[in-house]
C-alpha cells in the first residue's frame, strides 16, 4: 500500500502542476479553480440549485453561497424560483456570465491542446483510456454522454464540413447546401453578439456530435440555426437539448420569438421542433441544393 500512496501523491503533484492549478487566479482569469468548476456547471447543466452544486462538486454550503453571493453581484448569475418546489430557487448564468465561461472554456481547451502537441494520436488514445480507468477504478460516476460547450476557433469549419457531408450523403443536398451554410457560420462569427446570440457545440471525449445556433434576426426575434445532430449520437436525446438550450437563451436574452426556416424532408428535425412549440405557419416549394423539396 505505501507504494500506491507514494505513486498517487507522485501523480497529484505533477498533474496539479502541469495544468496550472497551484495559483490562486485559473485559465489567467479573476476566477479561482472552485469558481470557474461552479461557472462551468452552470454553463453545462440546468435547473440547478445551491443545494445540488454544494453536493455535486462537495463544497461547504457556506462557501459556496459566499461565491454566488460575489457572482449575483457581479452579474454573473441570476436566481429563478422552481416550478416545483416554490421554497427552492434555481441558479442560472446572465449573458455576462456565459461570455466570461466562453474564453476560460477556449483556454482550457488549448492548454490541453498544448500540453498534448508532442503526443502521438495512440499516445493520446492511451492517456484517455487511463484516465478512464483511475474514474472507473476510484468509483467515479458515468460520465454524461455528452457536454454543451459554447463555440471556439476551429468549430465553424467542423460545422460547414458536417452539414454538406451528411446532408449530401442523407438528403442528395448538393454542394451549393455547403456554401449557405458557410455564410450563416461567416455572418455569425463577424457579426457576433454574445449578448442575444450563442453557439453550442456537443462533444464527447474531445469528439463532436452536434451544434445548432440562436441568432439575433431583430429586437424581437431569434432565429434558430444550423441544427445538427451526428448519426453516432442519435438516440440520445441530443437534438431536443439543443432545441431546449436555444428556447431557454432565447427567454433569457428576452426574445418574443423564435423562428426557424426547415425542409420538408427533414422529418426528425420537424419533429423536435414540434415538440418544442413550433408550429408551422407556411411552406412553399423550394427547389434549391439540387432537389425538389418544400420548405
Amino acid at each position: 500500500m505505501d507504494g500506491f500512496v507514494d505513486a498517487v501523491r507522485a501523480f497529484n503533484r505533477f498533474y496539479t502542476r502541469q495544468i496550472g492549478l497551484l495559483g490562486k487566479a485559473y485559465l489567467a482569469s479573476s476566477f479561482s479553480l472552485t469558481e470557474v468548476r461552479v461557472l462551468y456547471e452552470l454553463a453545462h447543466r440546468d435547473r440547478l440549485s445551491a443545494t445540488d452544486l454544494a453536493r455535486d462538486l462537495d463544497l461547504d454550503a457556506g462557501y459556496l453561497s459566499r461565491i454566488l453571493v460575489g457572482f449575483e453581484k457581479r452579474g454573473l448569475i441570476g436566481r429563478r424560483v422552481s416550478k416545483e418546489d416554490g421554497r427552492q430557487s434555481h441558479v442560472h448564468l446572465t449573458a455576462k456570465g456565459r461570455k466570461s465561461i466562453g474564453p476560460l472554456e477556449t483556454r482550457a481547451g488549448k492548454q490541453i491542446e498544448a500540453m498534448a502537441a508532442h503526443l502521438t494520436d495512440q499516445d493520446r488514445a492511451n492517456v484517455v483510456n487511463a484516465m478512464r480507468t483511475i474514474e472507473q477504478s476510484l468509483g467515479g460516476a458515468p460520465e454524461s454522454p455528452y457536454v454543451l460547450r459554447p463555440h471556439r476557433p476551429g468549430d465553424m469549419g467542423w460545422v460547414i464540413h458536417r452539414h454538406g457531408a451528411l446532408y449530401w450523403r442523407e438528403y442528395g443536398y448538393d454542394e451549393s447546401f455547403e456554401a449557405l451554410v458557410a455564410e450563416i457560420a461567416a455572418k455569425f462569427i463577424r457579426n457576433f453578439d454574445a449578448r442575444r446570440e450563442r453557439c453550442w457545440i456537443a462533444e464527447r471525449d474531445g469528439v463532436m456530435l452536434g451544434s445548432v445556433f440562436l441568432v439575433k434576426q431583430s429586437e424581437d426575434v431569434a432565429k434558430l440555426r444550423l441544427l445538427l445532430v451526428e448519426p453516432a449520437a442519435r438516440g440520445l436525446g441530443l437534438g431536443k437539448r439543443l432545441v431546449e438550450e436555444c428556447v431557454r437563451f432565447a427567454r433569457e436574452a428576452r426574445y418574443k420569438k423564435i423562428v426557424l426556416w426547415t425542409q420538408r424532408e427533414l422529418t426528425a428535425a420537424r419533429a423536435i421542433y414540434a415538440k418544442a412549440g413550433f408550429r408551422c405557419v407556411a411552406e412553399e416549394p423550394n427547389p434549391a441544393f439540387g432537389t425538389d423539396s418544400v420548405a
